[in-house]
């Protein structure tokens, strides 16, 4: 019942603070006095995954030349505008759909920013040695491959097993692709509706063989759209295997790996982790479909390719849509992101919010705290081990309700969901 309520309150959050205001034109965010992060989208996938959720397009070799040359005028628009950045991270899609314009790309983030770290996500088939020399040799100090899982059954029933071949295809590029990049992670998803516990112990001991620099599991998530794509292909997930599932996956892995954030396992102790949002307070959105968070407002760009080239053609920033939090929102969504990376620092806090997280906070701190989520020592607020499954709930809840709001950006759009 504590899950389920969990979850049924953060998704009704999320709906809220993803309310984005009905306003015509957009107000360019203004440059901090410090760096930020910055988060780039390349939407790009040669084929579909049915129950991905991200804001991704059929391969167009045309298109996509020319949204990256939009992209890095993009960046240009960021850097004129006096924002620095610290760290870099590439999501997708594919990124390395187009290692040329991929590589073009890192040049330009490297020539404007000079950031400190740079993560790129990949797939499976490009994890051959030579792509990932030149990501290394551009600045790239961590890559994020999509595994989700090696079992061959699920792999079809997904839609992976054509796009990259076999569980044992897999596990052997991955062991080839060790020690090219400082770090190499391998993003894996648990609670399939197809999928039995077998299944997922088998996938552990791959990971265990393996020794990925960087595991990250994430629970099943998929937007209301996709859902109806995954009922038809393997039924409905079931909340109760999930927590039983994650359960099993931190027992297993932190026998070798170190916790980074609630459903992430580094061997390194690396920063770098796939939820930027994290360790980052505020970050730039730069691609089609990306968010940014500025001075407590997120901003989001426009879903539609040609909108966005067109824009930036004139020198543009392709921004479609704000919402600016109150204090208190964007101190609870500062509570959920530093949680779920394990533990809050009530001083930082206090400077950034001018109260302590017990004052401004109190009812959510009581609530889990009673639920036995939160311990306090000293300055610092720790998940227990109930509360790192309450982050995933709620951060599955979240992401979920981004997903949402991409669809129905999408739609209008005109892009098929």
């Amino acid at each position: 019942m504590i899950d389920h309520f969990i979850g049924w309150f953060l998704r009704h959050k999320a709906r809220d603070y993803l309310a984005f205001e009905e306003s015509g034109e957009v107000p360019a965010p203004r440059a901090p006095s410090h760096p930020v992060h910055l988060y780039v989208h390349i939407p790009f996938c040669t084929r579909l995954c049915p129950y991905c959720s991200f804001h991704r397009v059929a391969f167009s070799e045309p298109l996509a030349r020319a949204y990256f040359a939009a992209l890095r005028r993009e960046l240009e628009l960021y850097a004129g505008r006096g924002f620095s950045v610290s760290g870099v991270y590439i999501g997708g899609g594919t990124p390395t759909i187009l290692m040329d314009e991929l590589l073009m790309t890192l040049e330009c983030i490297q020539g404007l920013f000079s950031p400190q770290e740079i993560s790129v996500e990949t797939n499976p088939d490009r994890l051959e040695p030579g792509v990932l020399a030149s990501l290394a040799q551009a600045g790239v100090k961590r890559v994020s491959v999509g595994v989700q899982t090696f079992d061959d059954d699920l792999l079809r029933l997904i839609g992976r097993y054509e796009k990259y071949g076999s569980g044992l295809a897999i596990k052997e590029r991955l062991a080839t692709a060790r020690g090219i990049v400082d770090t190499l992670n391998v993003d894996m998803i648990f609670n399939f509706p197809a999928q039995h516990a077998d299944m997922l112990e088998a996938d552990l001991d791959v990971l265990e063989e393996i020794g990925p620099d960087q595991i990250t599991f994430y629970p099943l998530m998929v937007s209301d759209a996709t859902r109806r794509n995954m009922d038809a292909l393997m039924g409905a997930p079931d909340p109760r295997q999930e927590r039983h599932f994650f359960r099993r996956i931190t027992r297993r892995l932190e026998r070798s790996y170190e916790s980074s954030s609630a459903w992430c396992f580094s061997r390194k102790g690396t920063r770098m982790i796939d939820e930027y949002i994290v360790s980052a307070d505020e970050y730039v959105g730069a691609g089609s479909g990306a968010f940014g968070l500025v001075e407590g407002a997120i901003y989001a760009n426009t879903f539609s390719l040609d909108g966005y080239v067109r824009a930036l053609g004139k020198g543009e920033l392709p921004l479609q849509a704000r919402k600016l939090f109150s204090r208190r929102e964007l101190a609870r969504y500062s509570f959920l992101m530093e949680l779920f990376g394990l533990e809050l620092d009530r001083r930082a806090f206090k400077a950034r919010f001018g109260r302590d997280v017990l004052s401004l906070l109190g009812p959510e701190c009581l609530f889990f705290w009673l639920m036995d989520g939160l311990r306090l020592k000293g300055d610092t607020l720790r998940l227990t081990e109930a509360g790192r499954y309450y982050w995933v709930i709620m951060m599955r809840e979240f992401f979920i309700g981004v997903d949402n709001f991409r669809d129905l950006s999408r739609r209008a759009a005109g892009i098929e969901t």
